[in-house]
């Protein structure tokens, strides 16, 4: 199956600057209306970091969505945006936020064995934030 046969257009490929990649490659891909954006120099990471982020995506969100159109496939996204930077925890950073400070540690014994925990359900119970009442 080739990408004319699927319907959609592909406007861009993010490649990084590693030599398999000859200059008839980007000929190619540039008769074929395809513009190659090549990753920073000298940040090896920056692949890594974004197949991360798009792989946990996938699994957490595309995987389990049935998006209806362009526009429902963008608030989607947003949404698990939100989600993954303002409320999911990430094991890299003490298990934090990344646009949130750290939690305070509950040191209370009291108040460990009765802790309140509310849920809230995101994009129809897909995502789920889970928080200590107030």
């Amino acid at each position: 199956m080739d990408l004319e046969d699927t319907g959609c257009l592909v406007k861009y490929l993010i490649r990084d600057r590693d030599g398999k990649y000859p200059a008839l490659f980007d000929t190619i891909l540039a008769d074929a209306g395809i513009d190659v954006v090549l990753t920073g120099v000298r940040m090896p990471r920056m692949n890594a970091i974004m197949e991360r982020w798009v792989r946990t995506c996938r699994c957490e969100l595309l995987d389990r969505t049935l998006s209806l159109n362009q526009r429902h496939l963008l608030h989607a996204l947003r949404e698990y945006e939100a989600f993954y930077n303002e409320h999911r925890p990430h094991q890299g950073i003490a298990d934090a936020r990344p646009l949130a400070p750290l939690p305070e540690a509950i040191t209370d014994p009291n108040r460990l064995a009765h802790l309140n925990i509310h849920r809230r359900d995101r994009l129809g119970g897909v995502l789920h934030e889970y928080e200590h009442a107030a």
